[in-house]
């Protein structure tokens, strides 16, 4: 995966992320397939502010992962919903 620089992070909008903190952070990147494929693999490693942000991150990364044409197995954990 390659890596964001500090000026490529500060150019995404805020909704390139699965989830944006209360402080404005934007966490779990999903501009790119390789980023995608990350967040499907870190969602469930993420501190997340309520069960209620961690479902919104959860359906924003698997539409994400619609989108590029990446399969998610039912068996894996971003596939229950959170909470």
């Amino acid at each position: 995966m390659p890596e964001l620089s500090e000026k490529q992070r500060d150019k995404l909008e805020k909704g390139d992320f699965a989830y944006v903190d209360q402080a404005g952070e934007g966490h779990l990147p999903l501009n790119d397939e390789s980023h995608v494929r990350n967040a499907l693999a870190r969602w469930n490693q993420t501190r997340f502010e309520s069960a209620e942000t961690k479902e919104s991150a959860r359906k924003k990364i698997l539409q994400a992962a619609r989108e590029h044409g990446i399969e998610v197995s039912p068996d894996d954990k971003i596939m229950r919903q959170a909470g």
